[in-house]
C-alpha cells in the first residue's frame, strides 16, 4: 500500500515536472543571477568582475535619481490604480444593470485590454504626437486650443496623459472581473433587505461589497504589480521624459543597465524592486486574510 502511494506521488511529480522545468528558467533562473550580479561589478562590455558586497545597493540607495524614479512610481502606481479601480468598478455596475446588449457592451469594452502594450503605446503617441498628432491638430481646428498641445512633451501634461492612457487600457479588466463577481451575489439577499427595508446604498455596502471584496483585493494586489513594474508602455510613449518626470524604476534600472552598461548596480535596483513588492505584497494578502476570516 505505502509503495503505491510512492508510486502515485511520483507519477504525479512527473505530470508537473515539465511546468517546474518551465518555472525554474523562466522565473528562479534571473532572479538568482539577478542577486548574484547585484553583489558584484559585473559590466556589459568589460569581461571581468568582482565582488564589491553591498557597494551597488549603496551606491543606489544614495542616488537622488534613484528616489525621484522611486516617488514618480509610487504617484504612477497610486493615481492609475485609484482611477483603473474607479473607472471598472462603476463601468461593471453599469453593465450588471443593462437588460438587453451585455454581452456586446462588454466584449466592445474589453478590447482595450486585448491589444498588446506595444500597439497601444504606439497608437497613443501617434495620436497625441505634439506635430502631426490627430487629437492636438483636432483641438486647434476647434479652437479649443491656440496652439498645437504638447501631450507627450509638456511638463505640466506628460504624467497625467500616461495616467490616462494606463486607466483606458486597464480598467477593462477591472470591469470584467467586478462583474463576474456581482453576477454571483445571491438575488434573494436584494429581495430581502428592500423588504426589510433597506435602501440602495445600504444594500450595496452591506450586500455587494462583502462579496466582492475578496475580488476587488486580489485584483488590487495584481494589479499594484503589474502597474509598479509598467515599463513598456511609459518608455514607449516618453522614455521617461520630459527631463525624467515620467521615469519609474523599471526605466531607471533600464538606463543604468543598458545606457551606462553597470549591470551589477542595475540588478541591485531590481532586487530592492522585487523587496519592495514582496513587503507591499505580503501587507494586502494579511489584509486579504483577515476578510477571509470575517467572511
Amino acid at each position: 500500500m505505502k509503495s503505491r502511494h510512492l508510486r502515485a506521488q511520483a507519477a504525479s511529480f512527473c505530470f508537473i515536472l515539465p511546468a517546474l522545468t518551465v518555472l525554474a528558467l523562466l522565473l528562479l533562473y534571473p532572479v538568482i543571477t539577478s542577486i548574484y550580479y547585484s553583489f558584484t561589478s559585473k559590466h556589459l562590455i568589460k569581461t571581468g568582475y568582482e565582488f564589491v558586497f553591498l557597494q551597488n545597493y549603496i551606491a543606489v540607495l544614495t542616488d537622488k535619481e534613484f528616489w525621484t524614479s522611486f516617488l514618480t512610481n509610487i504617484k504612477w502606481t497610486v493615481t492609475s490604480l485609484f482611477f483603473q479601480i474607479l473607472v471598472g468598478f462603476f463601468a461593471a455596475l453599469a453593465l450588471e444593470r443593462i437588460g438587453k446588449g451585455k454581452s456586446f457592451f462588454r466584449t466592445v469594452l474589453i478590447i482595450p485590454w486585448a491589444f498588446p502594450s506595444i500597439v497601444i503605446a504606439l497608437s497613443w503617441k501617434w495620436i497625441l504626437n505634439g506635430v502631426s498628432g490627430y487629437l492636438p491638430n483636432i483641438l486647434v481646428k476647434l479652437g479649443i486650443c491656440d496652439t498645437i498641445p504638447q501631450f507627450l512633451s509638456s511638463a505640466e501634461l506628460a504624467f497625467p496623459v500616461l495616467v490616462m492612457i494606463n486607466v483606458w487600457f486597464g480598467a477593462p479588466l477591472i470591469m470584467v472581473n467586478v462583474l463576474s463577481a456581482l453576477q454571483t451575489v445571491p438575488r434573494d439577499q436584494y429581495e430581502a433587505a428592500q423588504v426589510d427595508g433597506a435602501s440602495p446604498l445600504q444594500s450595496f455596502l452591506h450586500i455587494t461589497v462583502p462579496h466582492i471584496r475578496i475580488v476587488m483585493g486580489l485584483l488590487i494586489v495584481l494589479r499594484t504589480i503589474w502597474i509598479f513594474n509598467s515599463f513598456d508602455m511609459i518608455y514607449l510613449i516618453t522614455g521617461g521624459g520630459p527631463a525624467g518626470l515620467t521615469q519609474t524604476v523599471p526605466i531607471y534600472a533600464y538606463n543604468v543597465g543598458w545606457g551606462l552598461k553597470m549591470l551589477g548596480r542595475s540588478s541591485a535596483v531590481t532586487v530592492l524592486l522585487l523587496l519592495f513588492l514582496l513587503l507591499v505584497c505580503a501587507l494586502y494578502f494579511r489584509i486579504l486574510d483577515k476578510w477571509e476570516k470575517e467572511a
